[in-house]
């Protein structure tokens, strides 16, 4: 009789798939740890010398020629410099764990952020979501810190560096604009809304991260009917975070009010039809190139917090552009 083993490999794989991780893990938490050590030690001899400068220099010379002759050019003056600062930087940590999770790679990035606000955001979002280096550097080219900061009080701000993104309500889940530079469109391409649909589909994995914590891809093109009249919602999520569905229109070109009156049908049905009784109420998700922020106002009631209208780039903006967004809002 011939033995299905399937199971059996599928679960051994999964252990040692884990296990693999897990060494990985210790890795970079013990050479981040050492740096952070170094760079302590690095410190506090610095402090005896009369002369800080030059005798830190000398400290920085001798150290490294040392250590390259034993341990390789790992431990350049510069990489002894890059602990030093690691250190001064990571001495006090306020909000984030006092164990480093992330690559060493990660934080010679995150020490570049000025800001002590902004890096912490950055640091627990990316532990928080598993971000690689390249992600992390996405994320921030694409001032994912700033987009969230732009409709938040001064202590909601100073939240985002103690505890990250928090998704309590509706409108903490939204952007704008959203950056969707990974789908390779120029940003003055002609292209439908189906192209755009697509490109959004086979690039799923990065429109989740950008559309942020706790969604699932449930439909494109889903199809609803009444009256013996036919409609489809561009795209459907769901939130777990707010257990709720999440409908996105795409729109080419400058949002118009009918738009955002289709929107409200949709986010009425689902929350009639679809959703169940136990489930939050239904966000719907406008994107679209340009929008008119008294359209907008004067579409929507006064108390509204299920139809949002945000603007999407297909390409990263210069710094002069994204000020010139920021100011805009």
């Amino acid at each position: 009789m011939k033995i299905d083993n399937q199971n059996l490999y599928k679960k051994v794989i999964e252990l040692l798939n884990q296990a693999r991780q897990s060494v990985v893990q210790t890795i970079n938490n013990t050479m981040a740890m050492t740096y952070f050590e170094i760079g302590k030690m690095i410190v506090e001899e610095e402090q005896h010398g009369k002369e800080k400068s030059e005798y830190g220099k000398q400290v920085l010379k001798e150290l490294s020629g040392r250590l390259v002759t034993e341990f390789g050019k790992g431990f350049s003056e510069t990489n002894l410099k890059q602990m030093r600062q690691f250190y001064i930087n990571y001495s006090i940590r306020q909000t984030v764990s006092d164990e480093f999770k992330l690559t060493w790679s990660h934080y010679l990035k995150l020490m570049r952020i000025a800001d002590i606000n902004e890096r912490n955001f950055y640091e627990i979002e990316a532990i928080k979501n598993n971000w690689s280096l390249r992600e992390l550097q996405r994320q921030y080219d694409s001032a994912l810190y700033t987009r969230l900061a732009l409709s938040k009080n001064k202590e909601e701000v100073i939240s985002l560096g103690q505890r990250g993104q928090i998704i309590e309500k509706n409108k903490d889940l939204i952007k704008d604009p959203y950056i969707l530079e990974f789908l390779g469109l120029p940003d003055k391409s002609f292209y439908s809304e189906n192209d755009l649909e697509q490109k959004l589909i086979d690039k799923l994995e990065h429109f989740l991260l950008e559309l942020g914590n706790g969604f699932t891809f449930v439909a494109r093109q889903k199809r609803i009917t009444f009256d013996e009249r036919h409609f489809k919602v561009d795209l459907v999520f769901y939130n777990r975070i707010l257990r709720c569905f999440v409908l996105i229109d795409l729109k080419i070109g400058e949002l118009k009010h009918q738009d955002i009156g289709q929107m409200q049908m949709y986010v009425n049905y689902f929350d009639r039809e679809v959703k169940l009784d136990d489930e939050n109420k239904t966000i719907g998700i406008i994107l679209c190139q340009d929008k008119s922020e008294s359209i907008v106002r004067y579409t929507l009631p006064e108390n509204n917090e299920q139809i949002f209208a945000s603007k999407y780039l297909t390409v990263l903006p210069s710094e002069k552009d994204f000020i010139q967004i920021i100011e805009n809002q």
